[in-house]
């Protein structure tokens, strides 16, 4: 389209196509949308001090620099193709009044310019020229150019308007190109007319004449369209502006409305006195009607050349300001050179190079659908960005500017969607794919910032609403979940532990859990904050989905209570503790040789302590220890014991040869209690569902589960088996179930046992539930916990993993001990072993 549907004749190209009704139609529909944006714009600039890059630089400080750097490239882009689109209308107009008529090789009076593709180029790129030269000089010159221009433009509207009362009918001969050459066709300027008015109220779509394309709704919406995404244009000289909090919704508001008025009201004068010929075939008309025709034309042209100017220098300035990010590395960093009074001069010329590239195009009506939906995709982003900010009800957003909700918010995002899928669905799908590539460009590539994530505030708002709604009151078996709390003293030892727990967590919480053994009474500050950036960067090398608590105590085992305690929040509290193995084998630094920092390029910094020497003391006693494990059970938490984890190779273990598979062994029954082998009460089922839920692990699924079933003579050992196949059935665990005679192992507990196999427990002994292993300490033997860890390691082929009952540590402290000596003997040289003690019911038949 020519220059004028760009400035004052704009409302008549849109009435002379589609009519009155539409042309307000479209004019209420485009500032719909702008207004709603206008909204959201002015509540984000006075929400906190604005620097350069405008639209980019709310965005990204908003959304983050994955949505900013995106929306920048394209809003960077969309201000390029908007300058090129004004100077190719410009360059267009120059010709229509200055150029040869087609058909003539000479020309004659003022049409002296010749018309060809190279010759229009060669204009435009002049016209470029010349707003590089204004925008090399700065903004103050560009400023009073602006003012010089609306001064103009001003005029001009002026004078036109006077034009509709005051100039008689006339009519107007258009000289129109076809096949042949050239026609000429009348138009006629009527006056103020009823009949005009009546014939220009509905819609006659025609050819336009200056691209040879039929036109329709869509069509000149995006032309017109184009017309009203100046509301940017102070925005993006939000650098250069004294006050851009104050100046920005004050100027964008002003001119929206200014222009919304002068739109519909040259409309209807225009559809009162022009008829539709000289509307659709005469985009140069108000020349034609004009009581002082030169001024009109220098006003058409200095408001065009306005507008590439600002689209220009706002290319600038939102290329400046990607650069200065950092986004894109060193791609941007020329653009980052400014002169000596702060103009970034290198941003303006490599946005004039990009400019220069756009005009070989040449095609005013591809740039045109191209810019709008670019600019109606930054539209809906801005509008995504106060949304953001509205819905995460952040204390600091708090914007003078108050008149907008998040229904405007959604109101202006759906407008801006619809109008782009209307305008050009191929356009529209093209720059939604265009701005997904660069967010997951920008995801992996660029480097963290520090301006905040709404993100993260949108997180916490929709977590805590929804930690509000979980009801402990509510919870059910059928829907529990291991809940881990991993208490980890140094890491550098405990590497592959925490990537095991992971795995059993199944979608739980996971929360590494540390005591630091210091007296804050005694300290200046909080010595654990130091230390939070390198648990956390841990958490992220192993890959691991867990939390990080740390607490201050006198004592290991007072710190495990207060975390026991307070660790969780609401419905998501853990329900297990799991404890590395408390025995005498030196520490190793599996961390150095763990995978997740062995393939490392750069070494993460972790201030962790060193490991433990074999000769140095250890921080807790073996009774405080088990009073750890006594302590959790008393507050309803299961416990895991994992021993010689460290030495598990899951990598290994899972990808080595597919025949035999990798197996799990488990063994339901409380070995350091023979005469209560019972394989249904809660702490076995418990354990057959943590095998199993480690088995539904994704790195796990290849494993399989193998069921111990200790037998003796003359127990009816297939009635067991198939008593025991059909619990696995109703569980749906699928495992296999391997028979292991065990006479010889319990006959050596009978030996020195005061009664005889199968008679009545010894007196003081409770039911499971309370505590269960009292005086048994002192009455099994070494001989018959190694004859145990005999039967159990006997097993072959050997499983990447074990599991075992845990009994509970006896009432009586002063056993301690003696509990965790035979806890020892019994996992001595068993590899990887997790000791299992449930106390909550965690498996359901029920649907």
């Amino acid at each position: 389209m020519g220059t004028l549907t760009f400035t004052l004749s704009l409302p008549g190209f849109v009435v002379g196509h589609a009519g009155l009704y539409q042309a307000l139609i479209m004019f209420v529909v485009a500032y719909f949308i702008i207004g709603m944006t206008v909204l959201s714009v002015c509540a984000i600039a006075t929400n906190g001090a604005l620097d350069a890059g405008g639209a980019y630089y709310m965005i990204s400080r908003a959304l983050g620099p994955e949505f900013g750097g995106s929306i920048g490239i394209m809003f960077f882009l969309a201000n390029v193709c908007g300058s090129a689109l004004y100077v190719l209308g410009l360059v267009e107009a120059v010709v229509d009044s200055f150029g040869i008529p087609p058909g003539q090789k000479a020309g004659t009076g003022v049409h002296v310019l010749p018309q060809s593709y190279w010759y229009e180029l060669l204009y435009g790129t002049i016209l470029l020229a010349l707003c590089l030269l204004v925008c090399l000089v700065g903004a103050s010159i560009y400023a009073k150019a602006t003012f010089l221009i609306f001064l103009i433009v001003a005029g001009v509207l002026g004078t036109i308007l006077i034009s509709f009362f005051a100039t008689r009918p006339i009519e107007v001969s258009i000289l129109l190109p076809n096949s042949n050459g050239s026609e000429t066709r009348n138009g006629s300027f009527t006056g103020f007319s009823l009949a005009t008015l009546r014939a220009n109220l509905g819609g006659g779509y025609d050819v336009d004449y200056t691209t040879g394309q039929m036109m329709s709704f869509s069509s000149v919406f995006a032309v017109m369209f184009n017309g009203c995404t100046g509301i940017m244009a102070g925005s993006n000289m939000s650098g250069d502006l004294k006050r851009p909090s104050y100046s920005i919704p004050r100027g964008t508001i002003s001119a929206v409305l200014f222009t919304y008025l002068v739109y519909n009201l040259l409309a209807f004068l225009m559809c009162a006195t022009c008829d539709r010929t000289l509307l659709q075939k005469d985009y140069g008309f108000l020349r034609d009607i004009s009581i002082f025709p030169p001024l009109v034309t220098v006003g058409i042209y200095a408001a065009t050349l306005s507008a590439a100017m600002s689209n220009l220098i706002g290319a600038s300035r939102i290329l400046y300001a990607l650069a200065r990010d950092d986004l894109f590395g060193r791609a941007l960093a020329l653009a980052k050179k400014t002169s000596a009074s702060g103009n970034p001069v290198m941003a303006v010329i490599l946005s004039w190079l990009v400019v220069q590239l756009v005009l070989f195009s040449g095609k005013l009506n591809t740039i045109a659908g191209v810019v709008t939906t670019f600019f109606l995709l930054v539209y809906a982003t801005v509008n995504l960005a106060c949304l953001a900010l509205e819905w995460a009800s952040a204390p600091n957003f708090r914007p003078t500017f108050r008149y907008f909700t998040w229904h405007t918010c959604l109101l202006g995002i759906a407008g801006c969607c619809v109008m782009m899928f209307l305008i050009s669905p191929v356009s529209a799908s093209a720059s939604l794919g265009f701005l997904l590539l660069l967010l997951l460009a920008l995801h992996y590539l660029s480097p963290s910032s520090t301006w905040g994530y709404i993100s993260q505030a949108l997180i916490f708002h929709q977590v805590r609403k929804y930690l509000l709604m979980l009801d402990v009151r509510k919870d059910h078996v059928k829907f529990w979940r291991p809940q881990m709390l991993l208490m980890v003293q140094n890491p550098r030892g405990s590497a592959r532990l925490i990537d095991f727990v992971n795995d059993l967590k199944k979608s739980g919480l996971y929360v590494l859990g540390h005591v630091e053994l210091q007296d804050l009474d005694m300290l200046p500050s909080d010595p654990l904050q130091p230390q939070q950036d390198s648990w956390l960067s841990l958490v992220d090398k192993l890959n691991v989905k867990a939390f990080v608590s740390l607490t201050l105590a006198p004592s290991v085992r007072h710190g495990v209570r207060q975390l026991l305690f307070t660790s969780g929040l609401g419905g998501m509290r853990p329900n297990t503790l799991v404890l590395g193995f408390y025995d005498d084998e030196a520490p190793q630094d599996g961390l150095a040789r763990h995978p997740a920092f062995a393939s490392a390029r750069e070494e993460v910094p972790l201030s962790f302590p060193p490991i433990r020497a074999p000769a140095a003391p250890k921080l807790l006693s073996p009774r405080e220890y088990v009073g750890i494990v006594a302590d959790a059970l008393k507050m309803l938490r299961n416990v895991l014991l994992a021993r010689q984890l460290e030495s598990l190779d899951k990598a290994w273990e899972l990808r080595r040869a597919a025949s035999p598979p990798p197996t799990i062994h488990v063994w339901p029954v409380n070995l350091l209690r023979p005469d209560s082998a019972r394989y249904a009460d809660t702490c076995s089922l418990f354990l057959l569902q943590m095998a199993c839920v480690l088995n539904m692990a994704r790195a796990w699924r290849r494993a399989r589960l193998r069921l111990f079933l200790c037998v003796e003579a003359g127990a009816m050992p297939h009635a067991q088996e198939e008593k025991l196949r059909q619990l696995l059935k109703d569980l749906r665990i699928q495992a296999q179930i391997q028979l292991v005679p065990w006479d010889t192992v319990t006959r050596l507990h009978w030996q020195t046992h005061r009664g005889p196999p199968g008679g009545p427990a010894p007196s003081g002994e409770e039911e499971e539930g309370t505590v269960n292993f009292p005086a048994n300490t002192t009455q099994v033997s070494d001989e018959y916990v190694c004859a145990a860890n005999k039967l159990v390691l006997e097993q072959s082929p050997a499983p990447a993993v074990r599991f075992l009952y845990l009994p509970r540590p006896p009432a009586d402290t002063s056993l301690y001990p003696l509990y965790l000596h035979q806890l020892e003997l019994l996992t001595r040289g068993l590899g990887p072993t997790v000791l299992v003690h449930g106390v909550s019911a965690v498996t359901s038949t029920q649907l």
